[in-house]
Parts: structure tokens; C-alpha cells; sequence
């Protein structure tokens, strides 16, 4: 059985490329939605013109992710397409931030991301695609959003070295770096009170449009997707050494 996996799909950038990737599945008998939300995933499962099994998790929770390890071992599929759109962030100078939203984007965005995708592989074979959906914040560091940009700048950077390692075995690899994204997740990391600043308003893009070029790098083999001229200047001003370093590693 060949399958899709999204993770983070009740609302985003996941729920977004739910929508969106059908078309593109030509050789996907199924499609497996992963989120904490069952009744978003159900509601969004109606919509999709294919098989879709909806699996609740907690992609942080270590005894959870052992019971997705134990389905996959079940169900021995084929993956074609691992979307790993879940993501948690929060604004604040460091010193001022709470200790649990702290621990909670190392947990998801570091740890439980990078363990997810080593659970995933054994099942990725020559043709699979991966899709890392990390952000612009991960090419410089953020003041206010020092954690956040930390987490996404070790994405970014596990996501680069895997696709180098992975193009061997004809998997491909693509990390999605946008700049700010019209989602619930910048009304989440900022909270009441806090008002972004008017340059990231200027700049901001739809999750549509990231979602749209997301999927066409992909089918390019392009290592990297980053959507909006701003963030794509920011790219190639702080890439071009690391793109240099990657060729003769």
C-alpha cells in the first residue's frame, strides 16, 4: 500500500497542503492525516477525494509516537510523500517567556520532529518525497523570537543534510522556508496584546501561495522553497557559503 503522511493538518500550512497535494499523489492509494484535533482532521477528511484514515497524536508525546511505530510496523507501507507541516511558536524576549512554552517548542519543533521523520524512513523508497515545512526565521536569529528561530534554524539544517544523504537512495527532500504566513500560528505565537511589526505585515503571504510553490519545488527536486521576494533576498544574502560548504561535503 502506498500512502501520504501530513502531519499538522487542523490548521496552516498543513491543512493548506492537505487540500492542495491530491492531485498530485498519482501513485498514493491513501493519505494519512496527523494532528491532536480529531474532529478538525474528520471534517477536513470528508473533503479529500481520496482514501484518508485520520490518526490522532501528540507528536510530542514519546509513548504516542511508540504507538505510530507500532501502526506503521502493522501496516508496512510504502510512504511516497512525508509532510512534516506540525509546529509550535512563541513570541517574547527569552528572558520573560515561560518555561513550558520554552520546553513545548524544543519538544515539537526539535525533538519530536527529528525522531518522526527517523521513525518515517525505513518506510521512504527510491522516488518518496519529503516535504519539511521549516521557516525564514531559520537564516538569522530573531530577537523575540530567539527559541522559535533556533528550532526552525535545526530544521532547516537536518533538512539540508538529509536530502544530501537521502538523494543517494532516490528520496528527495525539499524544506519550505517562508516568511510570515497569514495562519493561525502568528495569532498563536503573539498572543494578546502584541502587534506585529509593520514590516511583517507588509510582507506577509497566504498559505496558499506557499502551499502552491511548496509543491511545485518539490516536483523540481528543489532543495529549498522559500515564497515571497523579501525572504528569497534574505535567503541568497545568508545561503551562499552554506549552499558552497554543502558541495564538498
Amino acid at each position: 500500500m502506498n500512502i501520504a503522511i501530513i502531519t499538522g493538518v487542523t490548521s496552516g500550512m498543513g491543512k493548506e497542503l492537505a487540500k492542495q497535494i491530491v492531485p498530485q499523489l498519482h501513485k498514493t492509494d491513501e493519505i494519512w492525516l496527523l494532528a491532536r484535533r480529531k474532529e478538525l482532521m474528520q471534517e477536513l477528511a470528508r473533503t479529500m477525494r481520496i482514501k484518508t484514515r485520520v490518526i490522532p497524536i501528540d507528536l510530542a508525546d514519546e509513548r504516542e509516537l511508540g504507538r505510530f511505530r507500532e501502526v506503521l510496523s502493522i501496516a508496512s507501507p510504502r510512504i511516497t510523500l512525508l509532510a512534516c507541516c506540525a509546529g509550535v511558536g512563541s513570541y517574547g524576549a527569552f528572558d520573560s517567556q515561560e518555561d513550558e512554552k520554552i520546553s513545548a517548542m524544543l519538544r515539537l519543533n526539535v525533538t519530536a520532529q527529528t525522531m518522526f521523520v527517523k521513525l518515517c524512513l525505513p518506510y521512504l523508497r527510491k522516488g518518496s518525497r519529503i516535504i519539511q515545512f521549516a521557516s525564514g526565521a531559520a537564516f538569522v536569529p530573531q530577537p523575540g523570537f530567539a527559541v522559535y528561530a533556533a528550532t526552525k534554524a535545526y530544521g532547516y539544517a537536518l533538512a539540508r543534510a538529509l536530502g544530501r544523504e537521502l538523494a543517494k537512495k532516490g528520496i528527495r527532500v525539499t524544506t519550505v522556508c517562508p516568511g510570515p504566513v497569514d495562519t493561525p500560528f502568528l495569532e498563536h505565537a503573539y498572543g494578546g496584546g502584541v502587534s506585529m511589526s509593520a514590516w511583517k505585515k507588509r510582507t506577509m503571504v497566504s498559505a496558499e501561495r506557499v502551499v502552491e510553490k511548496a509543491i511545485e519545488d518539490c516536483k523540481r527536486h528543489r532543495a529549498v522553497s522559500v515564497c515571497g521576494l523579501p525572504v528569497q533576498l534574505l535567503y541568497l544574502a545568508t545561503q551562499s557559503a552554506q549552499n558552497l560548504a554543502l558541495h564538498f561535503l
